[in-house]
């Protein structure tokens, strides 16, 4: 079986990881994806962390492409691209705006070359705002539109979220929106140019609290962890969350803990009554916690239908059961490290899987490509060799 995107190709000119990440849920939907890197390796092969020698935050954004090197600063390296071009369906890179233009490819050089080529472009604010000429990365996608102060407990600092939200925001964002410009061009036989961009997704994270202050002048204040029935306990050995948000989820949870009168207590009749007398909750729930351990407490809890889990570490999280039953993450063979990690099915198809395999060495596919896709000659091959235009 292949995945849902077989004979899909995407030239992917990504760097760092909202662009490359797009192109790997590509790869991962079976779709042939290009990643065009410099003849010393794309930047991002030197980032850390490092295992055995490999980075895996390359081998986590690129496993499953096929690595072109070529000198893009050359005509004869731009030839190929436009090459390429001719004969694919996606044209991916999150350069700053006006770098790609500069480089020769713009929207409408692409176009001429071929009209049924869908141009993502991945920014950190968009190519028509009065911000387009700064430079952003996913933290200030988080400042920006004010989630690191949703974060975090009131009266303290703005908090950042770790792992990069706004990147994988946006790479989303631009898969979804390269899928539907797809589907577009089936009926229209033309494609067409989308932008995507880190502040856009910044204020989406945002887009509640924003809204209601627009709407009516309404304000929030962080609330940390949260309060009474949604907040983190700790137990013996570590911490869980608890997120009985709603009426039947109260029921359960004072069944649960043996607490029957809850439901009838008139300071908890609604949820806003639940949430402004939380600490009475709390103090019961302070104590029942503690004496437990995180396995019991979540063991005991979920028989009932409360939700809740396990506050993890990343060591925790990798130990969880969970990764192999859902084949969220995957190992696969590298030609560095031997075998490394990556994320697996995050999309299970009933018929076409995901394609889960591992990142290519610096151009492993050079040759395939120029002979098996553009039919280059062996001597053609062998003059862009000897140019040093590809590696």
């Amino acid at each position: 079986m292949t995945g849902p995107l077989k004979n899909i190709r995407v030239l992917d000119l990504g760097r760092y990881q909202a662009g490359p990440r797009c192109g790997l849920m590509f790869a991962r939907m079976g779709a042939e994806v290009i990643k065009v890197e410099s003849l010393h390796g794309d930047e991002s092969r030197k980032n850390s962390p490092h295992v055995r020698g490999q980075s895996i935050y390359w081998v986590q954004y690129n496993s499953g492409k096929k690595s072109l090197s070529i000198d893009l600063r050359t005509d004869e390296g731009k030839d190929v691209i436009r090459d390429l071009v001719k004969v694919s369906d996606f044209f991916l890179q999150n350069f700053r705006p006006g770098t790609i233009e500069k480089m020769g490819f713009s929207y409408e050089e692409l176009k001429r070359i071929n009209n049924r080529i869908v141009m993502i472009n991945v920014s950190a604010y968009g190519p028509e705002t009065n911000f387009k000429n700064r430079v952003g990365f996913d933290p200030i996608g988080q400042a920006m539109g004010g989630m690191m102060m949703t974060s975090g407990i009131k009266g303290g600092p703005p908090v950042r979220t770790h792992f990069p939200l706004i990147d994988r925001i946006t790479a989303l964002h631009a898969t979804i929106g390269a899928l539907a410009a797809l589907h577009e061009r089936e009926r229209s036989g033309i494609g067409q140019s989308i932008n995507v961009s880190l502040a856009d997704s910044g204020f989406t994270t945002n887009e509640i609290p924003i809204s209601a202050y627009l709407s009516g002048g309404l304000d929030f204040e962080r609330e940390g962890n949260g309060s009474g029935l949604t907040n983190a306990y700790q137990c013996v050995d570590g911490w869980v969350f608890l997120a009985a948000t709603n009426r039947s989820m109260f029921e359960r949870l004072s069944e649960a803990l043996n607490n029957t009168h809850w439901p009838d207590d008139p300071k908890y009749k609604t949820r806003q009554m639940r949430k402004e007398n939380a600490h009475f909750l709390e103090e019961s729930l302070t104590k029942w916690f503690i004496s437990r351990t995180q396995t019991d407490a979540v063991s005991h809890l979920s028989k009932y239908n409360v939700p809740c889990a396990k506050i993890n570490d990343t060591k925790s999280a990798a130990d969880e059961d969970y990764i192999i039953d859902s084949e969220i993450m995957e190992e696969v063979p590298d030609p560095i490290a031997g075998n490394v990690w990556v994320t697996g099915k995050s999309i299970k198809f009933s018929r076409t899987p995901m394609k889960v395999q591992g990142a290519p060495n610096i151009g492993e596919h050079t040759e395939l490509i120029l002979n098996d896709i553009l039919k280059y000659s062996p001597e053609k091959i062998q003059v862009l060799k000897d140019s040093q235009i590809i590696r």
